[in-house]
């Protein structure tokens, strides 16, 4: 059954799974986005994550278009029911397409990223507007060593959150969220806001799964002592936690075999010996590899949502079904003996 948790020191009471739609618009056609949402929204969900730069990969010819399948959708759903959460790509990536490739998170990108996703979500406002990567330079999407000589000029904190307060003034935007954050930055956002008096942080949007735990540690700390939780993405692993992968290296129609090198995050030294580990203990306990997966994830204390996605109205329905699942004490021991003998493989 699922259930609904309340975000930070917001209004925003979300389910505990999420609707992922970064396929919409390259993976999915518009008639299989809306079916993955009617399906959903009708088993209780009520938190629908995008990103102005879906679907991905990101390309010029395609961007927006997850957005605007989601508000030919949303025009005709009772809008008070649902929490939409979109994101605003930052620098650092070469999207000549958004902005002219000036995509620093200031104060006249921001305004404009807002209202754009605005007329595409055909709404009057976003629940949930997340900075998609930081605007700083950090390692992220599966880098691990932070090199100071890759520092470069950034937007202070202190003005982007200005910036949002402005929108959210406004009624464009009701709450704001981060996304591959690290603890540091968590911690300035809250201590910022505080000092300035300025919008604080609700969450935190970050890649959980049995592969990388990098949050346990310090990320566990600061949510618990600033009260912002964890919206989990990539539950999955890029589906390697499926054992498909195991299975049939080959297999074809996915983000791996369609996109090479886009999941290079999980193409790493004890991958498929963890997931192996952990499809042993799914087939142990008469748990689909996906369902022990979800599962787990929605079980961390710090955990607020878990974002799932699939390309298949079949995968949506196993996924979604994972929130009849409760783990019993010996499959976190056996969880546990996995993640110490290869600990956190795909960070």
């Amino acid at each position: 059954m699922v259930k609904y948790n309340q975000l930070g020191e917001s209004n925003l009471y979300v389910s505990d799974i999420c609707l992922g739609t970064m396929t919409y618009g390259h993976q999915n056609t518009g008639s299989e986005a809306y079916e993955q949402l009617d399906y959903a929204v009708d088993k209780g969900i009520n938190f629908i994550d995008t990103a102005e730069m879906y679907p991905v990969p990101p390309r010029g010819e395609t961007q927006g278009k997850t957005e605007v399948y989601i508000g030919e959708w949303l025009k005709n759903q009772q809008r008070d029911k649902l929490i939409i959460a979109t994101k605003i790509a930052g620098p650092g990536r070469p999207f000549t397409w958004l902005r002219g490739g000036n995509n620093k998170v200031d104060q006249q990108n921001i305004q404009q990223a807002v209202e754009e996703s605005l007329k595409r979500l055909q709404t009057d406002y976003i629940d949930l507007y997340q900075i998609h990567w930081p605007e700083r330079y950090v390692p992220t999407f599966g880098q691990t060593v932070y090199n100071p000589d890759l520092e470069r000029d950034s937007v202070p904190i202190s003005e982007q959150l200005t910036a949002f307060a402005k929108l959210i003034d406004a009624g464009k935007i009701r709450y704001l969220g981060l996304s591959n954050e690290t603890p540091w930055g968590v911690t300035e956002f809250v201590r910022i806001a505080k000092e300035l008096k300025l919008p604080k942080v609700v969450s935190i949007q970050n890649a959980y799964n049995l592969l990388n735990r990098s949050f346990d540690s310090g990320l566990a700390e600061v949510a618990r002592h600033t009260d912002v939780g964890l919206l989990a993405y990539s539950p999955l692993a890029f589906g390697f936690l499926t054992g498909k992968y195991i299975e049939n290296e080959e297999v074809k129609n996915t983000r791996i075999s369609l996109f090479p090198g886009f999941g290079q995050r999980y193409l790493k030294p004890n991958v498929k010996e963890a997931v192996i580990s952990y499809i042993e203990i799914a087939k142990k306990y008469n748990l689909k590899p996906a369902q022990l997966s979800i599962a787990f994830v929605r079980s961390r204390w710090f955990v607020k949502s878990t974002i799932i996605g699939a390309t298949t109205l079949a995968q949506l329905q196993e996924d979604i079904d994972s929130v009849n699942i409760v783990l019993e004490p010996e499959i976190f021991q056996e969880i546990d003996a996995v993640n110490t003998r290869y600990p956190n493989p795909a960070p």
